[in-house]
């Protein structure tokens, strides 16, 4: 969802949350690196965590990870362990840390999204990090869902990124 899969590119909650940021701090630019992948999972994200801490000394970091592990069946174990070290990693490193939770499509099951409702929340609890639960609310739960959604029905359309900039800025705007 962060990297704006299939959406035209600067149309994302991300690069609204730039201009948002950039808009509401006139007298100073802030900087957004997104280093989404679109299809990540949580040992993708951690591959690739260290690396990105070292190099930009984010004040924030955003997690977005684990929908697309359960969606390839990964163990939640694993994709709880991934998630536990990013923020680890993130904290040794001196960056505050907001956890977006997502969810699968309901037809996946209940009990995949409930193990992801615990995920972040246990890991959020574990570290005192702030948590967005479902960063699709008022979307995917929208009476015309499907119209907010690309064809594959899992993507939002560009439409629907100011709902989802909606869902996480309270909590982003407490770590600024």
């Amino acid at each position: 969802m962060s990297a704006e899969y299939g959406l035209e590119r600067g149309s994302g909650w991300v690069s609204l949350l730039e201009t948002k940021l950039n808009k509401t701090n006139k007298s100073s630019h802030t900087s957004i690196v997104n280093a989404s992948i679109s299809g990540e999972t949580t040992s993708g994200g951690r591959s690739r965590l260290k690396l990105l801490l070292e190099k930009y000394h984010p004040k924030v970091l955003i997690l977005e990870l684990g929908a697309n592990d359960a969606l390839r069946g990964l163990p939640v174990e694993s994709s709880t362990a991934n998630l536990d070290w990013m923020v680890q990693i993130a904290l040794e490193n001196k960056a505050k840390v907001l956890i977006i939770g997502n969810l699968v499509p309901a037809n996946y099951g209940e009990i995949l999204n409930n193990n992801l409702t615990k995920m972040y929340a246990s890991v959020a609890q574990k570290y005192k990090v702030s948590l967005v639960p479902f960063m699709l609310k008022g979307v995917a739960d929208a009476p015309n869902a499907s119209a907010l959604f690309q064809a594959d029905q899992f993507h939002p359309l560009s439409a629907a990124h100011s709902t989802i900039l909606g869902n996480i800025w309270p909590q982003l705007q407490r770590l600024l």
